[in-house]
């Protein structure tokens, strides 16, 4: 099934195209990695598709998905590493796009509960978020997103800044999320290790070479072109 359907979209700001004609499908299941140098617009299409801005041509069509029932991880977050919160208090305030009442209901406290679970951060419920390692946040901020959805998760380089066993730890709990618990995933990674390369699509975004197809056709891409 069709989540989300790109259909001749152009980006950019002020009438200034930053990406031009892209068209694409997202699945659902499909584990996307967004790739591309700095400055090539990666950024630009997720704010597209979280309706951060407008298309200055073409459509986004979304099917069986509320575009504000997605899950966000941004590359740079608004919790500050010092701000004296509780992992609970992060992750429940995922909940919120849900939350319709001025307080969180049961519902929403077992939402952030299981996703605690399922990232294996339970232990980690009542700690400070000051106090937590980077990979450890990375793993709070993670479980505050999937609060918002149960469907599409978008990560913007969540590995960034994490050492190698980390971000190791990281993307199998993305893997897993994906393989195992039905999360569509797309995520913008500048990891081109073919051999690690995550997911079953792969999104280049270069200037006039756009691809968009399955990762062993990318991996082939790479091949050839060396």
């Amino acid at each position: 099934m069709n989540l989300i359907e790109l259909k001749n979209v152009t980006l950019g700001y002020d009438n200034h195209i930053v990406l031009k004609n892209i068209n694409f499908i997202v699945e659902e299941n499909d584990f996307i990695c967004i790739v591309g140098p700095n400055g090539s617009g990666k950024s630009t299409l997720i704010k597209g598709i979280l309706g951060l801005i407008k298309p200055l041509k073409g459509q986004i069509k979304f099917n069986n998905l509320k575009q504000n029932f997605i899950g966000y991880m941004p590359q740079e977050t608004k919790v500050d590493a010092n701000f004296p919160a509780s992992v609970w208090e992060i992750v429940l305030s995922g909940t919120l796009n849900n939350c319709l009442k001025p307080f969180y209901t049961k519902k929403e406290k077992d939402i952030a509960l299981k996703n605690l679970k399922i990232l294996h951060i339970e232990a980690l419920k009542d700690k400070s978020f000051a106090d937590l390692s980077g990979g450890q946040r990375q793993k709070v901020l993670l479980a505050r997103s999937l609060c918002a959805t149960s469907k599409l998760l978008i990560l913007d380089e969540p590995s960034n800044n994490l050492d190698t066993k980390s971000k190791e730890s990281l993307y199998e709990i993305i893997s897993d999320l994906n393989k195992n618990h039905g999360i569509t995933i797309i995520m913008i990674t500048h990891d081109l290790d073919h051999n690690n390369l995550l997911g079953n699509k792969i999104l280049s975004l270069r200037e006039d070479d756009i691809f968009y197809g399955s990762t062993e056709e990318f991996v082939r891409r790479i091949h050839h072109d060396k």
